[in-house]
C-alpha cells in the first residue's frame, strides 16, 4: 500500500547513503557499487525494507538491491536503515517495468514477496511473474535463473506456478502454506508479518533456470 505525503520524503532520499540516486551508470557493471565480485540478488517491490534489510545482514557475502517505486514507502525503509551500517546493501527507486534497462546480466537471484495481484486478467501482463516480466528477468540475470515468490493471494500463486513452467522454470521449492513447515530460514516480510497474524496461508514457491 502506497503511503501518502511523507514530509520531507525527498530530501530524505536524495541525502541518504542508501540510494543510489544516479543508477545508470552502474548498468552492467554493479559490482563496482558494491566494490566486490560477491552475488547481487535483488527484492523488486520492496516495501518498507524488512524482508532485505534482514538478508543483507545475514548473509554479508551477498550484496543486495531494493526496489521500489514510491518515495513515501522508500522513506519508510530508510528510517529504519539509517541507523545501521549495511555495506551490502542499496536502494534503487525505479518502476520495475524498466527494470531491464538498469541491469545488465548481472543479477543472480530474484525476490517477489507480496507483489500486486492485478486480479483483473486485461491487467495480466502488469503481474511481476507474467511471461513479459520474465522475459525482462532474462536481460537481468548473470547466468543461472533464480526467483523465489511469497503471496497471500491464492490466484496470483496458481497464475505464477503456470507462468514459471510455462516459461521452462523448474520448481526448486513450494508450499502451500508457509507457516505450516518449518521456519528455521524464514525471514518475514510486514506484509507476511500481517496477513499471517489475521491467520491468512502464505503461498511460497522457489524456482529456477539453468543457462545451456
Amino acid at each position: 500500500m502506497r503511503l501518502r505525503n511523507v514530509k520531507g520524503a525527498k530530501e530524505k532520499i536524495e541525502n541518504s547513503k542508501y540510494i543510489v540516486l544516479d543508477y545508470s551508470k552502474y548498468y552492467g557493471k554493479f559490482k563496482e557499487l558494491f566494490k566486490n565480485n560477491n552475488p547481487i540478488h535483488i527484492e523488486i517491490g520492496m516495501g518498507k525494507g524488512k524482508f532485505i534489510r534482514q538478508l543483507a545482514l545475514k548473509n554479508p557475502h551477498i550484496n543486495y538491491l531494493g526496489i521500489e517505486k514510491f518515495d513515501s514507502v522508500i522513506v519508510r525503509a530508510l528510517e529504519k536503515l539509517e541507523q545501521d551500517d549495511i555495506p551490502n546493501l542499496y536502494l534503487i527507486r525505479m518502476d520495475a517495468t524498466e527494470i531491464d534497462k538498469v541491469f545488465d546480466h548481472e543479477i543472480d537471484k530474484i525476490y517477489l514477496n507480496f507483489s500486486d495481484p492485478w486480479p483483473k486478467e486485461r491487467h495480466a501482463n502488469r503481474r511481476l511473474t507474467s511471461s513479459l516480466f520474465l522475459k525482462r528477468y532474462d536481460a537481468i540475470f548473470k547466468k543461472d535463473k533464480e526467483i523465489c515468490f511469497k503471496t497471500d493471494n491464492r490466484h496470483l500463486f496458481e497464475y505464477s506456478i503456470k507462468s514459471f513452467t510455462e516459461y521452462s522454470y523448474k520448481i526448486k521449492d513450494i508450499c502451500l502454506d508457509l507457516y505450516d513447515e518449518d521456519l528455521t530460514d524464514n525471514i518475514s516480510t510486514e506484509y507476511e508479518d500481517k496477513f499471517h497474524d489475521k491467520g491468512m496461508k502464505i503461498y511460497k514457491i522457489e524456482v529456477y533456470k539453468q543457462t545451456k
